[in-house]
């Protein structure tokens, strides 16, 4: 892996762990599901001209329509829209240490439901991953955190997960742009017609609310997507997800530097464990590779 990598690497999981930092700047003074969804048909639209001008196509095959529809309605409604609501009562540093465990989520299931072995390295970031869990969730329902924002959490994490372990490969073959891009759209009508019918819109404008709307549907919502298209492109897809294991860090980092979120000590160690556990997962699926 060569240093210019390593610099895309890093940028990606450094706009992508922002996200849940301006994610709850937005919520403070917006309804969450309204502006998610508008972000997506923002977000969506460009990526499909961005693509259009790479020559893309949006004439997929039925393996890529399937992964665009499942992951529109289960990264972009579900997941991201669970933690939207959420992050109304739950801290940004709490909601992207439970989004960062997704790796460990997956790669438990590969090894139980489909098979595949880790390794003795994988399982022990399996289990390392479940101590961080805990130390974590424990210092924080303790600390009194907001349960019904945390199961929220919790169920759009699974539904990311289920969705990564569904289509696994079928987003191969190209016009990968073109298919974030889709995904975003279809995002964008599911959560519409939720906005529709369980919210009440809302809006309080000020400048931090209309920074952190532009930075949230051109940072993490399409600057770091063709980044990591770029960075799969250049090193491969396994060894790119090695960078996910600095999310739980740059989450938690992120929201104490912008919004002021305490941390205690036990924080610190859970992250530190979650961070290793994942990296010890992507590690024994590289040393598993042909």
């Amino acid at each position: 892996m060569d240093i210019r990598a390593i610099i895309m690497g890093v940028a990606f999981a450094v706009m992508w762990s922002s996200a849940f930092t301006s994610a709850r700047i937005i919520v403070a003074d917006a309804s969450p599901l309204t502006a998610l969804s508008i972000r997506f048909l923002i977000s969506g639209l460009l990526g499909i001209l961005i693509a259009r001008a790479m020559g893309q196509s949006w004439r997929l095959t039925p393996a890529q329509w399937r992964a665009t529809i499942i992951f529109g309605i289960c990264q972009n409604a579900l997941y991201l829209g669970l933690n939207f609501v959420a992050m109304q009562t739950v801290e940004a540093s709490l909601a992207a240490i439970i989004a960062s465990t997704m790796p460990l989520v997956v790669g438990l299931a590969t090894w139980v439901v489909f098979g595949e072995r880790i390794g003795a390295l994988g399982v022990a970031g399996l289990i390392a991953g479940v101590i961080g869990v805990a130390v974590i969730m424990g210092s924080r329902v303790t600390g009194g955190a907001d349960l019904y924002g945390i199961a929220l959490c919790v169920i759009g994490m699974l539904a990311l997960s289920l969705a990564t372990l569904t289509v696994r490969g079928a987003t191969s073959g190209g016009n990968f742009l073109m298919i974030v891009g889709l995904q975003m759209l279809v995002g964008s009508a599911v959560l519409s017609v939720a906005a529709l019918s369980f919210e009440t819109f809302y809006v309080s404008w000020n400048w931090q609310l209309i920074a952190a709307f532009a930075y949230t549907t051109l940072i993490p919502g399409l600057a770091a997507t063709l980044l990591w298209f770029l960075l799969v492109e250049r090193i491969g897809a396994t060894r790119a997800s090695v960078f996910h294991f600095l999310t739980p860090f740059l989450g938690v980092a992120i929201a104490a530097l912008l919004l002021g979120e305490a941390l205690g000590w036990l924080d610190v160690l859970g992250v530190a464990i979650i961070t290793g556990g994942i990296m010890a997962v992507q590690m024994s699926k590289q040393r598993r590779k042909p």
